[in-house]
């Protein structure tokens, strides 16, 4: 018998997904992407095969709110994380996408990032 691994059940997952869901011009793919201490999000037109926008959890933007953000916690800095992505977003003229949790469970700081998004104006 085979030993679990985490990342290859989160792959499969992941692929089963992206059988589903895609990104176009009108309507991109908003990609998370979740690590132990970070968090990305881009927002991905997969027709052109380019990234519109992205935000992450490492870079200065983040890291000025990260004083208030960091005492309160990763869900709220990934909160954050989506509400940038969101106004980013809307600035180029996109309201509307489709999330990808990208293998990750509907929980937690995925689930905040797409409620920071909601909160930009993003509609999905």
């Amino acid at each position: 018998m085979g030993s679990f691994n985490k990342k290859q059940a989160r792959l499969k997952r992941k692929k089963r997904i992206r059988k589903h869901v895609a990104g176009t011009s009108e309507r991109p793919r908003l990609s998370v992407f979740r690590s132990a201490k970070h968090i990305y999000a881009q927002v991905i037109d997969d027709i052109q095969g380019i990234t519109l926008v992205a935000a992450s959890s490492t870079e200065p933007a983040v890291k000025e709110n990260g004083e208030l953000a960091a005492a309160k916690g990763k869900k709220d800095t990934a909160e954050f994380v989506g509400k940038l992505v969101g106004e980013r977003l809307i600035e180029k003229g996109v309201k509307q996408v489709v999330f990808d949790r990208n293998g990750f469970l509907y929980h937690g700081r995925v689930k905040a990032v797409s409620e920071g998004a909601r909160k930009a104006g993003l509609d999905f």
